[in-house]
């Protein structure tokens, strides 16, 4: 049907695209289809043909054929705090911490910059809870997305070992604490924490304290014994601790408690922006300059570092590319299902700011 014999408000066709394009209806379905072989230059005229006509494939009846959704899972989860998670009290928590904090706004920013050119999009769950998790596994099972890419926040999440059991595809943002065959990236922690002790110790400071992240989280006990290593072989081998859980209020309550044990502390390495925000806070209030009086270091470089005051000194963790990895590394097993299971470690940086 040309243009001139087209229904008027009728969609672009099929045929529509493969007169365009000069080949079958057929060569068109396999390159709209995202079937292989087929000749890169008529893959090119296809497109073309596609872009003249304002062809847009049907996702129902494409998905048939395929059997994708061009849909992926992007799974906040957790071992849960509420043991089996009723009640919107619980849900309520997770997922206000979970917007609170800058990082997995930019594991979206990642992974949708990675997915939105190859025409996929990501759907945000929360798995805080085991009915959760049994809908989270059901909903891929079913086929509703083409895998999953989970943002575990606790070392115990039995998640991912629930959807590699299952036989589905899957990425996990930070190396798994127990032992699972599924691909992963992380970030070399322990470099990040080194670079920040050396640079406390650099400037001089002598009483340095250490606001760790939870310490069930393998990247809250990595930052740690990154920091504690550094200070060991400069002769401090047991600088003082307070535990945090990655909020600003945490920060603030570990701060409070260094300052009472620790009046005359000059320097703090918090395991993340957001507690060290929280430490700068308390130092202001009991009437501590910084970095004059306490230099201070956070970890992530979020928009928290570049928001606090003074603005923070900080280890970058690049989250957007990590999680575009994470990404990448989804789409290549699911064009390679049998593809071995890949990890992929980013380096840290230190950037420096007005904090320390």
């Amino acid at each position: 049907m040309t243009d001139a014999l087209r229904p008027a408000g009728a969609a672009p066709t099929l045929e529509d695209v493969a007169r365009a394009a000069g080949v079958s209806r057929a060569t068109v379905s396999r390159v709209v289809n995202g079937v292989r072989n087929v000749d890169p230059a008529i893959q090119e005229a296809v497109r073309q043909a596609v872009s003249v006509t304002g062809y847009a494939p049907n996702r129902a009846a494409r998905s048939l054929v395929t059997r994708r959704t061009d849909a992926v899972a992007l799974v906040v989860s957790g071992a849960g705090a509420e043991p089996d998670g009723e009640g919107p009290a619980g849900e309520g928590s997770f997922t206000t911490q979970v917007f609170a904090d800058p990082f997995f706004g930019r594991v979206m920013t990642g992974v949708v910059n990675c997915l939105r050119p190859r025409g996929m999009h990501p759907v945000l769950m929360f798995a805080e809870t085991s009915r959760a998790r049994d809908e989270v596994v059901a909903y891929l099972r079913q086929g509703s997305a083409d895998g999953a890419l989970i943002v575990s926040t606790h070392a115990e999440d039995p998640l991912p070992g629930l959807i590699t059991e299952a036989g589905l595809p899957a990425v996990l943002y930070a190396r798994p604490y127990r032992p699972v065959e599924i691909s992963y990236v992380d970030l070399a922690h322990r470099d990040g924490a080194r670079l920040a002790a050396e640079h406390l110790l650099a400037r001089g400071c002598r009483r340095v304290v250490t606001i760790s992240g939870p310490l069930g989280i393998p990247a809250g006990r990595e930052r740690l014994a990154g920091f504690q290593e550094v200070l060991a072989r400069h002769g401090r081998s047991c600088p003082p601790v307070a535990e945090g859980q990655f909020t600003q209020e945490s920060g603030e309550a570990a701060m409070e408690r260094l300052l009472a044990e620790h009046p005359g502390l000059d320097g703090v390495f918090a395991g993340n922006d957001l507690m060290a925000t929280g430490a700068c806070h308390v130092l202001r209030e009991h009437g501590r300059r910084v970095p004059e009086d306490v230099a201070v270091i956070g970890f992530d470089d979020s928009s928290a570092a570049s928001a606090c005051r003074p603005p923070l000194t900080t280890v970058r963790q690049p989250v957007e590319d990590m999680a575009a990895e994470m990404a990448r590394l989804l789409l290549d097993r699911l064009a390679v299902p049998d593809r071995p299971v890949t990890s992929v470690l980013f380096d840290p940086a230190l950037v420096i700011r007005k904090s320390a």
